[in-house]
C-alpha cells in the first residue's frame, strides 16, 4: 500500500479517532498523541491491512486499545490546565465542588472495574456518544448484546454508586 492509498483509506477517520481519544484520555494533548501513535502503527502495518473490510471499525478499535493501554500505564492528569486558568470558586461553592469531584472520581473507578465488554460498550455509548451501529462495527457484537451489556453496566454502576454514596440503606 502506498501513501496515497493509505491516506485515502485511513485519513477520513481522523476526526472520529480524535473524538474517541479525547473522550477516553480527557485532554487534547494526549488525544493528539494517541491519534499520531495510531497512524504510526497503521503505517507500519500498511501492507498487512489490505484485507480489512471495515477500516473505520478497525481504527476505532485500535485507538480505543491504545488509549486503554496508556491509561493503564499512567494515571491520567485530572486537570492539566495551568493554575492561572482554573476558575476560583467561592467558599459556598467549594463544598459542592468537592462533592461533585468525589462523585465523578467514584464513577470513574466504578466504570474502570466493570468487565471489559461492559466497560467498552458503556464508554463508547455514554461517553463516546457512538450509535449502536458504530458499536456493532467496532466490537462485532449484535445490537441486542450491546443493549444487554449496557443495561447491566448501568444497573451495576447505579447500585454500587448508591451504596458508596450512602443513598441506599440496608
Amino acid at each position: 500500500m502506498d501513501a496515497a492509498e493509505f491516506k485515502q483509506q485511513f485519513l477520513p477517520h481522523h476526526r472520529r479517532l480524535y473524538r474517541m481519544a479525547f473522550r477516553l484520555m480527557g485532554n487534547a494533548r494526549d488525544a493528539e498523541d494517541m491519534v499520531q501513535e495510531a497512524y504510526l502503527k497503521l503505517w507500519n502495518k500498511r501492507n498487512e491491512l489490505t484485507d480489512i473490510q471495515n477500516t473505520e471499525a478497525y481504527c476505532i478499535t485500535l485507538i480505543k486499545n491504545l488509549c486503554y493501554d496508556s491509561l493503564r500505564l499512567v494515571q491520567p492528569d485530572m486537570d492539566s490546565r495551568l493554575p492561572e486558568e482554573l476558575p476560583l470558586a467561592t467558599s459556598a461553592d467549594i463544598a459542592r465542588e468537592v462533592e461533585q469531584r468525589d462523585a465523578a472520581a467514584q464513577l470513574r473507578t466504578l466504570i474502570h472495574r466493570l468487565p471489559q465488554q461492559q466497560r467498552q460498550v458503556m464508554v463508547m455509548r455514554d461517553i463516546g456518544d457512538s450509535s449502536y451501529e458504530e458499536i456493532e462495527q467496532a466490537t462485532g457484537l449484535t445490537a441486542v448484546n450491546i443493549r444487554v451489556l449496557l443495561s447491566r453496566a448501568r444497573k451495576k454502576i447505579r447500585e454500587q454508586f448508591n451504596q458508596i454514596m450512602n443513598y441506599e440503606r440496608k
